[in-house]
């Protein structure tokens, strides 16, 4: 640091090549991955959002994370004195994170706009390879396939990534995702040149329900 407070102008340049490097090294090869996990994250809270509101949103967010009445309680640790500050004019920056996992991290302090990081939804999984397993009870309704397809779609995929992941065919894949589009299991969204799949809110229920069977 004393070295960069010396020298700031090539100070500031080697610090920037050393980030750029590391980024090129450890992150850009695994990017993809993480940004459709980060994506999927940010599909699902404002869908639960749009659903139900703020209460909705904080429900299954974190368990170090509650909404009571018009305050967000971040319990970091049970012996830590409550601090509280008011995010009016300011609002809560959310920010889904393959990195924090498995506790939260928040910004409260001023000047910095109040945030919250939080393991993204799936990060558990991120990089688990192969198809994982298939409620029987699901496959005995929408077939083995289809379920298959809805248990990968927790987190936004591709045909591509889901042809990866379970061995079928991109087009084998495809008819399945335009059945389960038809029923409104499955929604597509579009990220530049891609076009990522991701299960409903009563696709999410119906996993949900025959995994915990």
């Amino acid at each position: 640091m004393q070295d960069l407070y010396a020298d700031p102008k090539d100070g500031l340049a080697r610090l920037a090549d050393s980030i750029r490097d590391y980024w090129e090294w450890a992150l850009a090869p695994h990017w993809p991955r993480i940004k459709r996990l980060l994506d999927g994250d940010v599909f699902y809270r404002a869908r639960q959002m749009a659903a139900g509101g703020a209460r909705l949103l904080f429900r299954d967010l974190h368990p170090q994370v509650a909404w009571r009445s018009d305050a967000i309680v971040f319990t970091h640790h049970p012996e830590h004195r409550p601090k509280f500050r008011s995010a009016r004019g300011e609002g809560l920056l959310l920010t889904p994170s393959a990195f924090v996992w498995p506790r939260i991290s928040t910004i409260t302090r001023p000047p910095w706009q109040p945030s919250l990081l939080y393991p993204a939804r799936g990060v558990a999984a991120l990089w688990e390879s192969g198809t994982g397993g298939t409620p029987t009870a699901l496959a005995g309704v929408v077939g083995r396939t289809k379920a298959l397809l809805l248990v990968q779609l927790q987190t936004p995929a591709t045909t591509t990534d889901l042809a990866a992941r379970t061995g079928l065919t991109t087009g084998g894949i495809s008819q399945h995702l335009t059945a389960l589009r038809n029923a409104r299991l499955v929604t597509a969204n579009r990220d530049r040149n891609h076009v990522l799949y991701v299960r409903t809110m009563l696709a999410d229920s119906l996993v949900e329900g025959a995994v915990s069977r």
